[in-house]
């Protein structure tokens, strides 16, 4: 039983047999292999760690931004505006100018209805010449009476006439001196008359204070016009006017901030309907008391140079200025934080952000505006590039963003 059982045993050559054994040999090999590969894709630059960096945007800037001490916003406002009305009430017949029109001082820029003063005006005219025509007739009577007058002086002392007939003649003098002296009078009350009658007839022209330029038009032909406006349907105003050389920037400063202000202090006006352009200002005054209820104090910046396309109630941007803005300055600048900045030799050069990866892109650089430098060439507002690149940070190697 023994030996038969034994001649029954032998060894298994099957392929069934070694399949374990090849697979752990196969699996084996194949992470040497990958180790391998892995390895020399590391050596060869082609596989290696994300490095984390931090970035920064280029931007555009005006040079008078980095020597700005304080910034506030307020509106445009002109100094010497007015609601031209009229002296008299009255239907307005006339109406020369729209918004818009440049008006010069004493310029007739509505009529009212004046035919009444007309007619007055003519009626002191003509009084005024029959005074003078009286005058003159007074003072030839006066003429005749004082030659008379003397003759008779002379005759009485030699006794060729009466006394009575002096008398006469020295009486006759007399009233032909009162009658001049009233014809004079006369012509003066009636010059009088007609002034009054030609400032009754101005009443009736509506005249610009000052040169200045139409704002907005309040009354049209065939309003009833009136000085009070507190009758039915009446306007108080025909025009409003603004002298446009009169115009500043009136904005709020912070209690807790007025002390970087001062009267003379240069400034840079922005307004927001003409973004491109910068404006010299001045602070012209403080105005010498507070707002309570937002705690501020107002501030008056005058134009330095004046621009046709700055209109009143201009929403503005005023910077206050540690110095005035030289020639050059009031342009935009394309820069960048110059911690991005990378010296090789004799170029600079920095990291450019491309997906997840940086290009070493050289720059041709400017002047320092602060923390920030000017770039002339290589990179343009909105590009991203490292800034305070790491050592091991190379051209085209993989980065990781920090998020802040």
């Amino acid at each position: 039983m023994t030996d038969t059982d034994l001649s029954k045993l032998k060894i298994d050559k099957s392929a069934e047999a070694f399949r374990p054994a090849r697979r752990k040999l196969v699996y084996l090999l194949s992470i040497i292999f990958l180790a391998v590969i892995v390895g020399f894709l590391y050596f060869k630059g082609i596989i290696v760690p994300a490095i984390t960096v931090e970035v920064t945007t280029v931007t555009q800037i005006y040079p008078s931004q980095t020597f700005s001490q304080l910034n506030a916003t307020g509106y445009v406002v002109a100094q010497r505006k007015a609601a031209v009305a009229s002296k008299i009430t009255g239907r307005l017949v006339a109406l020369m100018v729209e918004e818009g029109s440049r008006v010069k001082e004493g310029q007739v820029i509505a009529r009212m209805e004046n035919e009444d003063t007309l007619a007055a005006r003519d009626q002191a005219e003509a009084n005024l010449r029959t005074a003078g025509a009286n005058l003159e007739l007074a003072r030839a009577e006066l003429v005749d009476a004082s030659r008379s007058f003397q003759r008779n002086k002379e005759l009485v002392g030699k006794e060729y006439i009466s006394k009575s007939d002096y008398d006469l003649s020295e009486t006759r003098y007399k009233k032909a001196e009162a009658a001049a002296n009233a014809a004079e009078a006369a012509v003066r009350a009636s010059a009088a008359a007609l002034q009054g009658a030609n400032v009754a007839l101005e009443y009736s022209l509506i005249r610009a204070p000052f040169d200045a330029v139409v704002l907005t038009k309040n009354a049209d032909i065939g309003d009833i016009v009136t000085p009070i406006g507190a009758a039915a349907n009446a306007k108080a105003a025909v025009v409003t006017i603004a002298d446009m050389s009169s115009l500043e920037v009136e904005a709020d400063v912070s209690e807790t901030n007025l002390y970087l202000v001062k009267a003379g202090q240069p400034c840079e006006i922005q307004l927001d309907a003409l973004p491109d352009s910068r404006f010299r200002g001045v602070v012209h005054t403080i105005v010498p008391t507070a707002d309570r209820t937002k705690a501020t104090v107002l501030i008056k910046v005058r134009f330095l140079d004046k621009d046709p396309r700055v209109l009143p109630e201009m929403r503005a941007k005023v910077s206050f200025l540690s110095r005035p803005v030289k020639r050059g300055e009031n342009k935009l600048r394309t820069v960048v934080n110059g911690a991005a900045l990378i010296n090789r030799s004799e170029q600079r050069a920095v990291f450019l952000v491309k997906e997840n990866r940086v290009v070493e892109t050289p720059v041709r650089t400017g002047v320092f505006l602060g923390d920030m430098v000017e770039v002339l060439d290589g990179v343009k507002a909105g590009d991203k590039v490292v800034v305070k690149p790491p050592q091991e940070l190379k051209n085209g190697a993989k980065i990781k963003i920090v998020e802040k």
